[in-house]
């Protein structure tokens, strides 16, 4: 339970031990006011350092959906100002909450395409790792992909797609896909490999990881692949799934995943750093970071 609560409480599936607020949706006002100069100091710093990292690196569609938001270093963003440009784009707001929420508060937002977004934002010291998380991952890595009609629409599908797998007690098979695409996802550009996962864009230490380092595996995206393989949510991950191109998504969001579940029971579970000779791989990993951190390494280094 507690590593299922875990994997999770990264992308906002859990609500731990939280009291739930006055509203029965989770939402709360940002109350953007109450924000003080320290915490918009954290968001400046947060935002010129990933800025500078992301061209060349982000997808064409992270990068336009930053120029076409009222987002920038100078303060968090106002969610209602945020909002207003995306109910005309693509139809999604977004919406405050405390934290985490719980799995049916999560998904009925998102089928209805509002954007749960924590409201708080990360302290002075926790700029490099914070589990929970906050409006820095949220907005900068969530939001500007909002934009695009294609992320729009599948992350709508998701949410549905999310209640029924829910009543159906299949959400951790469900959950990778998720954790794999909107989290983690690569896709393959003309120009190379691109980040549009928010959980790499909102990193400065795995944006690097997950386009440059040898250590990881880059596998083309299969969809039963994923559903059978775990993830980190403790370090940078091991493999990272790549579409050729995101209009792919598009092909999930009309995907009925009742008989895959059905097909998928009982069947094999793959560690994060597994390679099959089924695979479709676009790089093959030395697995030399992960390698280094396991125990029996570290035993031997003493």
């Amino acid at each position: 339970m507690l590593q299922q609560l875990k994997e999770s409480a990264r992308h906002g599936l859990a609500a731990g031990e939280m009291h739930a607020p006055a509203r029965p949706d989770w939402t709360i006002d940002q109350g953007w006011s109450n924000y003080t100069s320290e915490e918009h100091a954290v968001w400046r710093t947060l935002f010129e350092r990933q800025s500078k990292l992301l061209p060349g690196r982000a997808c064409d569609e992270f990068i336009r959906g930053m120029q076409d938001l009222p987002i920038g270093p100078e303060q968090i963003p106002d969610f209602e100002q945020m909002s207003k440009v995306l109910r005309k784009r693509t139809g999604w707001e977004v919406v405050a909450v405390p934290g985490l929420v719980p799995d049916d508060v999560f998904f009925e937002h998102l089928a209805n395409r509002r954007f749960p977004a924590g409201h708080f934002i990360r302290k002075p010291h926790e700029l490099d790792y914070l589990e929970e998380p906050d409006v820095f991952h949220d907005v900068f890595g969530h939001v500007p992909m909002l934009v695009n009609p294609v992320i729009a629409d599948y992350i709508q599908a998701y949410g549905e797609g999310g209640l029924r797998a829910k009543r159906l007690g299949v959400l951790e098979k469900l959950a990778r896909v998720y954790w794999y695409t909107v989290e983690f996802g690569l896709v393959q550009q003309p120009d190379g490999l691109r980040i549009y996962g928010a959980g790499i864009a909102s990193s400065a230490s795995e944006t690097r990881f997950a386009v440059e380092d040898d250590s990881p595996n880059r596998i083309r995206f299969e969809l039963e692949r994923v559903m059978q393989t775990r993830y980190r949510i403790d370090d940078f991950q091991e493999t990272y799934f790549v579409l050729g191109h995101l209009d792919e998504l598009l092909e999930l969001a009309h995907i009925d995943f009742a008989p895959l579940y059905e097909r998928l029971a009982g069947s094999p579970e793959y560690e994060a750093g597994t390679v099959l000779a089924t695979d479709t791989v676009v790089t093959r990993g030395t697995g030399r970071y992960h390698a280094a951190k396991r125990p029996e390494a570290a035993r031997g280094m003493a």
